[in-house]
């Protein structure tokens, strides 16, 4: 979805350039409040294969997005920019009806109090 002239897309901590496809759509201006809890992925991401359920779930332009494992080609991980994470945990989703999905496979994807990820990050206006 492309940003609704005069309003700015929303900027996030990690610069675009480092953020691989695939990558989560949807909102693209900036959030309107610091959420109470943020998405975190876990050591435990394996990314699934390239295609994570995960990031089809969030609601939010870039926010999600594949981390390529330099290391071992073509493997990686899903990341998540905690500036532009609205905390709505879709990306927890027991998936579509009917589906035998029960969120991530790995449990890889935590919500953890923003508190606790600013000391990691440092803090955030909004």
């Amino acid at each position: 979805m492309p940003p609704v002239p005069g309003t700015t897309k929303a900027v996030g901590m990690v610069p675009d350039e480092l953020k691989f496809e695939p990558k989560s759509k949807g909102l693209a201006t900036p959030r309107k409040k610091k959420p109470k809890e943020l998405a975190v992925i876990t050591e435990c991401c394996t990314g699934c294969a390239g295609s994570p359920a995960c990031v089809e779930y969030c609601p939010v332009e870039d926010c999600m997005f594949w981390v390529p494992d330099e290391d071992n080609p073509p493997f990686g991980r899903i990341a998540i920019d905690p500036i532009l994470c609205i905390g709505c945990k879709k990306c927890l989703s027991k998936g579509p009806d009917g589906c035998f999905l029960d969120g991530c496979p790995w449990d890889a994807i935590v919500m953890v109090d923003t508190a606790e990820v600013e000391k990691e990050v440092g803090p955030m206006a909004i």
